[in-house]
């Protein structure tokens, strides 16, 4: 699966030698800062994949700081908030902690529920009452977001399976390229043959031919790769290719209202050709926890 990974980005590369030059210079340069920033992406994800469980959670802990660092950098916070943000930045360690030791209990209540609990107690500390709801729902909804959907990716290198052979990391490379390539075809789908817009007021380039484009493309996908990476069956393959290809696009979609809600086009400046990590990862943030809880329930040990 590396090694195909690995092809795609070498294929890209010749391609933009051989090609670039007809394109106007603008396009060629956000492409080439993009094919860039896939080869370090790459790099690091596989990186931390192969060499151990442990340090691909913490891998994935560090994404999830930066990921909520850039959302609350969006996000205006009230000046009687700003030790409560401690506490929050605090959960993260604490949350992936209890998914390198295993206890599933902890990690799926510990935010939703613990979290939720502390941090408005924490606000009330402070004696500020005005903005306290917005306050309280847009934090506890970026840890949801960037923390705890984000972390079920992780979570699969730690789950049990029933049937042997396979393993987190093979379901962790699957459901990534699953949804990852399923961004790239239904872009080139929707450039190719685009012409009705499935939500224009939110993400104007999103039309239906790029949406079933890509949803036919992850299920030929998810058809080739789960014999090799998963222990699915064909037809669940199949639903799953589906599934993912329509919650990666409503997790695009929902990032994508929440930066026009706040009058910008990207969520940061860190990965260049791409934004920021939240424009990187939305797909996967509604996509991940979904395909865990699949996974859990119906191959977990």
């Amino acid at each position: 699966m590396a090694g195909l990974i690995l092809c795609l980005l070498i294929g890209a590369e010749v391609f933009l030698r051989l090609k670039g030059r007809a394109l106007p210079a603008d396009q060629r340069r956000e492409i080439r800062a993009r094919l860039s920033t896939w080869w370090v992406i790459a790099g690091l994800f596989l990186s931390a994949l192969i060499l151990s469980p442990g340090l691909f959670i913490a891998f994935f802990a560090f994404v999830s700081f930066l990921a909520l660092k850039e959302y609350l950098s969006l996000i205006p916070t009230r000046r009687a908030d700003r030790r409560v943000l401690f506490w929050a930045y605090l959960a993260i360690p604490v949350h992936y902690y209890w998914i390198a030791s295993g206890w599933y209990g902890m990690f799926v209540i510990f935010i939703p529920v613990y979290m939720f609990l502390f941090l408005p107690f924490r606000m009330i500390l402070a004696g500020e009452t005005r903005g306290f709801l917005k306050a309280a729902g847009t934090l506890h909804w970026g840890l949801m977001l960037t923390v705890y959907a984000l972390s079920h990716l992780p979570a699969l290198m730690v789950m049990p399976l029933a049937q042997e052979g396979f393993s987190g990391a093979g379901l962790v490379l699957f459901i990534v390229f699953l949804v990852q390539f399923n961004d790239v075809a239904q872009y080139i789908w929707g450039k190719r043959f685009g012409r009705h817009r499935i939500v224009p007021a939110i993400s104007p380039n999103k039309t239906w031919e790029g949406f079933l484009g890509g949803m036919a493309t992850s299920l030929m996908l998810a058809l080739g790769l789960a014999a090799l990476l998963t222990p699915f069956s064909p037809v669940e393959a199949a639903l799953i290719g589906i599934a993912a290809s329509a919650v990666g696009f409503i997790g695009d979609v929902v990032v994508s209202a929440l930066k026009r809600d706040l009058g910008v086009k990207d969520s940061g400046t860190l990965l260049p050709g791409h934004g920021g990590v939240l424009d990187r990862v939305d797909s996967l943030l509604f996509a991940a926890p979904l395909f865990y809880h699949y996974v859990r329930y119906m191959h977990g040990g």
